[in-house]
């Protein structure tokens, strides 16, 4: 009875294709990884430049903003001094709105300043010597310095003027008071809001930008472009969240949604030194990545036909490496196989034994090799002719091939009309029974016509047992002797070593 057979692992080179398509796999992920992480780092450096220019355009703004607002700041206050002076009412009427309004300090372009007493009626005009009639005493911004004494200088909210053509405009003012603290009036100056206007225009910024001055109220004072569906002045944003965040943070740059424009903007923004002031930069992010889409579709169209095209080399390379490997199967199977019985060839047979009988030796296991013969084949040949012989020797192959079961037994054509079977792992009695399975299978196949007796084959065992100092040698010779003495018996029997 043949024993049991332990499994072997064999370990099999990767396939070709595989490595390839792997290899390729890999190829095409590196390159998107690379191209994305450049295309990553490009998208922040544009980022990284828009903020650095819109940061140059908010500290260029809030320095010329100080500036309006110290120059406002210094002619209020000489303003005030001069209107302490008790001397003031003997000096003539031109020397006297000298000293008020000085020339040096106020810019009549870009706005005005004036003189209110008590009741808030104007006694002194920086536009005229006479100064114009009008009363201030309902606004918001007299009546914070009459009754907020601590109110040092006060920017009011952006209003429309009431004197002359200056329209939009910001309020700077300073309260006056008496040698007592009492209050006896305000000092103020309206500066145009067009003047703000006029500087962002030189600033190009692109078509859906802006640039903006709010006060910390959330008014906005000035916009540019200012065009149809742009917020107004005076609009109050102080709900707004994006303008809470920029509130609470004084100075920096985010991307948020706004729903005013319904759309993802960019803000940079710092608060003007100590003053209620803000200056705002909005970018479109479409519009600040919009070269960057340009560039990213072009490399990405480039990366993906690249790709594309390695992918489908990777294709014909693996079709060419499958025909190779197909015909290299082929012909090693062709190389092993003989061409008549389709059982394994001489050579095969060869290759076979000498790996068994190794590893017999190594695992200290038995070994048993068949030798099989076709009886009174040359007389069979002599009546059928080479085409029945031919014909004959494939179906005892087929049946020999039938009768083996396990897969490391192996059925070879040794030569002529002789066959061998290889059977590792099995002791005599397996190897009796299954030669003699053979040799029934054999007598049992179909008469061929004008023959009366069936083909039968004779069959010698030769057996390489555990811990015996056989070769290789010494087997197959005991199997072709077990052989000879089985033709020598009769025929159609089976003969086992040294019986």
């Amino acid at each position: 009875m043949s024993s049991i057979r332990i499994p072997r692992l064999t370990f099999s080179r990767p396939h070709p294709e595989l490595i390839l398509n792997l290899g390729s796999g890999l190829a095409v992920l590196a390159i998107l990884a690379i191209v994305s992480y450049l295309l990553g780092r490009e998208r922040d450096s544009v980022e990284q430049s828009s903020i650095r220019a819109s940061s140059n355009i908010v500290q260029l703004i809030e320095s010329d903003i100080l500036n309006n607002a110290e120059l406002y700041d210094q002619s209020l206050k000489e303003l005030i001094w001069a209107v302490g002076r008790r001397d003031l009412a003997q000096v003539p009427a031109a020397m006297r709105h000298r000293l008020l309004f000085n020339p040096a300090l106020v810019d009549q372009s870009r706005g005005d300043v004036l003189w209110l007493d008590a009741k808030g009626d104007v006694v002194g005009d920086s536009t005229n010597i006479v100064p114009r009639q009008a009363n201030f005493a309902d606004t918001g911004v007299f009546q914070v310095h009459r009754d907020q004494p601590q109110v040092g200088l006060f920017i009011g909210p952006p209003f429309k003027a009431r004197l002359g053509d200056m329209n939009w405009c910001i309020s700077f003012s300073r309260r006056i008071s008496g040698a007592n603290g009492e209050f006896v009036g305000v000092a103020t100056g309206a500066l145009r809001l067009s003047y703000f206007t006029e500087l962002f225009q030189r600033l190009d910024i692109g078509e859906r930008s802006s640039v903006n001055l709010l006060n910390t109220g959330g008014h906005l004072l000035a916009r540019e472009p200012l065009g149809p569906g742009q917020p107004a002045i005076g609009v109050n944003f102080s709900q707004q969240p994006n303008f809470q965040r920029i509130l609470d943070e004084r100075s920096g740059s985010f991307t948020a949604y706004s729903p005013l424009f319904d759309e993802q903007r960019m803000y940079t923004f710092a608060r003007v030194g100590n003053l209620p002031l803000i200056v705002l930069v909005a970018h479109s992010t479409d519009e600040v990545f919009q070269g960057w889409r340009r560039t990213a579709l072009i490399v990405g169209m480039a990366t993906g036909v690249l790709c594309l095209g390695i992918l489908w080399l990777t294709v014909l390379l693996g079709r060419e490496l499958h025909r190779r490997h197909t015909a290299e199967q082929g012909l090693a199977t062709l190389a092993a196989t003989d061409s008549l019985t389709g059982l394994a060839n001489r050579r095969h047979l060869d290759q076979v034994l000498r790996q068994e009988w190794a590893r017999a030796l190594r695992n200290r296991t038995s070994l048993a090799v068949l030798m099989v013969d076709v009886d009174h084949f040359k007389a069979f040949n002599q009546r059928h002719g080479h085409a029945g012989g031919d014909h004959a020797l494939r179906e005892v192959a087929r049946t020999i091939e039938l009768s083996i079961r396990r897969p490391a037994d192996l059925a070879a054509r040794y030569g002529g009309e002789e066959f061998q079977v290889v059977l590792p792992e099995t002791e005599l009695a397996g190897a009796r029974m299954l030669a003699e399975r053979i040799r029934l299978s054999v007598e049992a196949l179909p008469i061929f016509s004008g023959d009366e007796r069936p083909i039968t084959v004779s069959i010698g065992i030769g057996l390489h047992e555990a811990g015996t100092q056989h070769d290789l040698t010494s087997v197959l010779s005991a199997a072709d002797e077990a052989l000879y003495r089985a033709k020598a018996n009769g025929r159609n029997r089976v003969e086992g070593p040294g019986a």
